[in-house]
């Protein structure tokens, strides 16, 4: 008699063996094309919300604080972006807090750096390089933890990556010889928005938007007129909102003595350095404003203008009255000693071009900002008495999460590697030569564009800094340590093709 044998059990598995089952069907759920925007997205949005958790509900500085004062009295100023000014607005009278602004420039600088790195892979940059560049600038403190502060340099870098990852896509396409001289909608869309923000969220914005947009125009034949148009239309939009708009709100434009101060910071340094330049009634307006000694004093530090725009015997009401007299006095002190006016816009832009930072002594090193928010918010006594003051302070959603990110921003600023952590000029020579050796190695000349936006950033800090601010040169960090992610591809893709010959 015979019995037939038992199936022979098929041994399951464990629990990491069905989670793992799991994730691979939900995986395959999603579109090829989409996994690695997905997954650099999901890795970066988890970075961030620890940031976020840690210095709930933002990382702030005094402009944050000037930003809460003008939005919820009612003094609105164009001195800052107002843009971003409603978006505090909004947040405040939404939410009742700043934590949905933060939460919302974290989603949006995981989505540009996904972006990117889909965008990379038309550069034949494979995702295990370009993801985890991605993740360190969403990881690292300088970088990490830049993006929850209250500031409107976080938006305004967001949109700087967004055109540089906008760039990327079309210099890819036309690389690969699928350029047909039109962007597609979603690049236009993008490319439009990146532009708006880089002008609208930072008043010198828009000659950084120039630049990209110039350093576009003469890489993608046949999309030229198209680019010149949106540059155009930028600027325009730009300056109707600054001139007209602004005004006619009700939008406070910023005082003279604001926007000269840099004017009056050269004229500082070049009396210090020149005294005898100036004639005897040049010193007599100039007295009219601040004592010569004051003048002296500030001009002697050619690193900030802070030193002289803040200081307490500056009489800021007749530096307003007297600007027409004082620029004339910029302009011919240009004329008859250029070195010395020229000399003090290289110092103040420092941290434009110089790899290094300048003399402890002089205030010159990498302003990075501390994380703790002082009690008297940086003496600023117009908050007082705000029923918004109360929020002008840290509540961490984790104390040890707290400790953990604090301790890590100040050991990230150990000064033997503030000029790789910190200094965005570092970052914008690796970006140039990467740039340089990828359009000489596929032997193409308009891949060179891909700088653009780095340059722009440079040259605008080069022409008109006030200080040495690390928030200033973020962008170009950003993108330089994207732009770590060529490396590999310098010897792994092919030369060009083009539908026509690159000119």
């Amino acid at each position: 008699m015979s019995y037939a044998q038992p199936p022979a059990t098929v041994p399951t598995g464990g629990p990491r063996e069905t989670a793992a089952s799991k994730a691979r069907a939900l995986q395959a759920r999603v579109p090829p094309g989409l996994r690695l925007p997905l997954a650099v997205f999901l890795a970066c949005q988890s970075c961030y919300l620890l940031w976020w958790a840690a210095f709930y509900p933002g990382l702030m500085t005094m402009d944050s604080v000037v930003y809460t004062w003008q939005v919820t009295t009612g003094h609105w100023r164009a001195d800052h972006s107002v843009l971003y000014n409603s978006l505090v607005w909004l947040s405040l009278n939404v939410t009742g807090d700043f934590s949905a602004l933060t939460l919302l420039q974290t989603v949006a600088m995981s989505a540009v750096l996904a972006y990117t790195c889909a965008s990379l892979r038309t550069l034949g940059v494979r995702g295990r390089w370009s993801a985890p560049a991605a993740v360190a600038c969403a990881a690292t403190p300088p970088l990490g933890s830049f993006v929850v502060f209250v500031w409107k340099d976080v938006p305004f870098t967001v949109c700087a990556v967004l055109v540089f990852a906008v760039a990327v896509r079309l210099l890819g396409r036309r690389a690969h010889g699928t350029w047909n001289g039109r962007p597609q909608r979603s690049e236009l869309v993008l490319l439009c928005t990146g532009l708006l923000g880089i002008a609208l969220f930072r008043n010198n914005g828009f000659p950084m938007a120039l630049v990209a947009s110039l350093a576009l125009l003469l890489a993608l034949p046949g999309a030229r007129l198209l680019i010149a148009g949106l540059a155009t239309g930028t600027t325009a939009l730009t300056l109707l909102l600054t001139l007209v708009v602004y005004p006619a709100a009700g939008i406070q434009l910023p005082s003279r003595a604001f926007l000269y101060n840099l004017h009056y910071a050269d004229i500082s340094v070049t009396y210090a350095r020149a005294p005898g330049l100036f004639t005897p009634d040049d010193l007599r307006l100039m007295a009219k404003v601040a004592p010569l000694a004051t003048w002296r004093e500030a001009g002697n530090n050619c690193y900030e203008a802070d030193v002289l725009t803040y200081n307490a015997k500056l009489n800021r009401t007749a530096a307003s009255q007297l600007s027409k007299p004082l620029v004339e006095l910029w302009w011919r002190t240009l004329r008859e000693s250029p070195q010395q006016i020229l000399g003090s816009r290289l110092c103040r832009a420092h941290i434009a071009w110089a790899v290094f930072p300048g003399p402890a002594d002089k205030n010159a090193r990498t302003w990075t900002y501390n994380s703790a928010i002082p009690a008297d918010l940086w003496g600023y006594q117009p908050i007082a008495g705000n029923p918004y003051r109360p929020l002008l302070k840290a509540r961490p959603l984790s104390d040890s999460l707290h400790q953990a990110a604090t301790f890590s921003r100040e050991a990230f600023r150990v000064p033997q590697l503030e000029w790789l952590l910190w200094r965005g000029a570092t970052w914008c020579y690796a970006t140039y030569a990467l740039v340089a050796l990828l359009a000489r190695n596929r032997r193409c000349r308009s891949l060179l564009a891909l700088a653009g936006v780095s340059l722009g950033v440079q040259l605008t800090v080069l022409a008109a800094n006030p200080a040495p601010c690390f928030r200033y040169m973020a962008a170009p960090m950003f993108i330089g340590i994207l732009c770590l992610s060529l490396i590999p591809a310098l010897r792994t893709a092919p030369a060009c093709r083009f539908l026509r010959p690159d000119k």
